[in-house]
């Protein structure tokens, strides 16, 4: 079963220093004006939370709907670090899925805090995240790097590898009105740009920005009857990690003994989007494209032998292949990426199902993959979240 995507909206994504509820209403507006529906036809409103902006951001879904006007529709809210709107998704969907209601509103949005993040303030002695800032200093960026470095010492990656995928996504972005960065690069300016943690540059490594996107999704019924493209949210997986984990996650510094139990069969990331391609029934060949989470350039190489484009160590092939670029064979990241965008943490996995819903419809411009038949977006966020989701048409 699934439910259809009847509207998409974004807010650009940029550093506009407003509160983030702008950004959400603007993105529900334009769903709204996208599915051809008023905001009272709206049953169910979902927020994806954001935490760093006082008290209304930990009931957005309520503060959405005030700034939309009270219409006495049902309200949820959720937090799940950069998987939130994943969740958000999901939850609407359940709600759709279950008959309790026809047309839901599913929103995110953010204003982040200039440079990298950091912890929420106050000592918290029992929170791993508080704990590797405090006691290790590994900030975003250093954990970017050791992934980076151990794609070097395992595959034989190299600095000019991770350029080229910044290369492929300023490209995509340049042709994307919604992504903060434009302009395009060469692989020779991604290697003089400054150096933030070894071997990854500054521009390997993604902005904090503020953004907000949303979704109107509907049960099949209400589609049929309301008539217009038919984009369907296939499958949604947000599952958890699997005991022992063996590769470090954020926000851990170390990782499970393998000495009594043998690894999983598969790690967190390859997991979250496994159990996507099985509820949809189709695999990583049935794909005509992908958004990954390039969190930084050498992060996007390992999603993609995570969700399965290619085998461990292959990812450079493809790349250098021109097959994850526009008019490859499997374009990965058509939106830009988190490489064009940025970070606008609640809003993220919702964009990517914006970009999967303009590509499946046809509708994605300079950038449109050809003949898009099923697409897969793949995030994941801090303390077990993961996100998957598989829209077809």
């Amino acid at each position: 079963m699934s439910v259809v995507v009847l509207g998409q909206g974004m807010h650009p994504w940029g550093k506009w220093g407003r509160p983030f509820t702008e950004y959400g209403v603007a993105a529900a507006r334009e769903a709204l004006r996208d599915a051809g529906l008023a905001w009272r036809d709206v049953q169910f409103l979902v927020g994806a939370d954001t935490i760093r902006n006082g008290y209304p951001g930990f009931v957005a879904g309520a503060t959405f709907a005030k700034a939309l006007g009270w219409t006495g529709a049902r309200v949820a809210s959720c937090y799940a670090a950069c998987a939130s709107g994943a969740q958000a998704i999901d939850i609407a969907r359940t709600r759709i899925l279950a008959g309790l209601c026809d047309v839901a509103l599913v929103v995110g949005a953010d204003t982040a805090p200039k440079g990298f993040f950091k912890p929420v303030g106050g000592d918290r002695h029992d929170d791993p995240d508080w704990l590797r800032f405090r006691l290790l200093g590994a900030t975003n960026p250093a954990y970017f790097a050791l992934y980076a470095r151990r794609r070097i010492a395992l595959h034989g990656a190299t600095p000019a590898d991770f350029a080229a995928v910044k290369v492929k996504n300023a490209l995509a972005g340049s042709l994307n009105p919604m992504a903060r960065y434009r302009g395009t690069v060469t692989v020779d300016e991604v290697l003089a740009s400054p150096m933030v943690a070894d071997p990854l540059r500054l521009m390997d490594i993604c902005a904090t920005s503020d953004g907000g996107a949303a979704l109107v999704l509907a049960s099949e019924a209400f589609a049929r009857r309301h008539g217009g493209p038919a984009v369907r949210v296939s499958a949604v997986s947000t599952v958890t990690p699997t005991f022992p984990g063996t590769v470090l996650e954020l926000p851990d510094f170390a990782t499970d003994s393998a000495a009594a139990v043998p690894p999983p069969e598969r790690t967190f990331r390859a997991a979250v989007a496994h159990a996507a391609y099985e509820e949809a029934g189709i695999g990583p060949s049935d794909l005509s494209f992908a958004e990954v989470y390039d969190l930084s350039t050498a992060l996007e190489l390992d999603w993609c032998e995570d969700v399965g484009l290619c085998g461990p160590g292959e990812a450079e092939k493809l790349l250098r292949a021109g097959d994850t670029s526009l008019g490859g064979r499997i374009p990965v990241n058509p939106s830009g990426g988190l490489a064009s965008f940025g970070e606008a943490i609640p809003a993220q996995a919702i964009a990517q199902v914006c970009e999967l819903t303009k590509q499946l419809r046809g509708a994605a411009g300079g950038r449109q993959v050809a003949g898009a038949g099923a697409g897969l977006a793949v995030n994941q966020g801090l303390f077990g979240h993961g996100s998957a989701i598989i829209a077809t048409v």
